[in-house]
């Protein structure tokens, strides 16, 4: 699993929110990078971790942090496969995140499920 992963695992201390966020709410957790500069690397971000689960004990915390360190090294394990089926997903999130929050505006009925 860490093959290639020559960047790590990096743990940040700022909190990230994502740039199709509609109200600042979609925080994100990780990232996988696959860079000329960074190389490949996993970034977590510790700050959105606190903003959205600081209220949770350590235990589902750590529940949560072990979910996005593998949906993370999933796209780095993809990456090295040259398979992209997890950002296919990812985006289908984001897709349904935009329908649900545009109230069906553009025509969808609303929520899509």
């Amino acid at each position: 699993m860490l093959r290639e992963l020559n960047g790590g695992v990096l743990l940040m201390e700022m909190m990230k929110i994502h740039p199709e966020s509609m109200g600042g709410e979609l925080y994100i957790m990780g990232e996988y990078h696959n860079s000329h500069a960074m190389g490949r690397t996993i970034m977590i971000y510790y700050g959105s971790f606190r903003q959205v689960y600081g209220h949770l004990s350590e235990s589902k915390l750590k529940t949560r942090l072990s979910k996005t360190l593998r949906h993370e090294f999933r796209h780095h394990l993809e990456s090295l496969a040259g398979e992209a089926d997890l950002e296919v997903e990812d985006a289908v999130r984001i897709f349904k995140y935009k329908q649900r929050n545009n109230g069906g505006r553009d025509g969808s009925g609303g929520d899509i499920k």
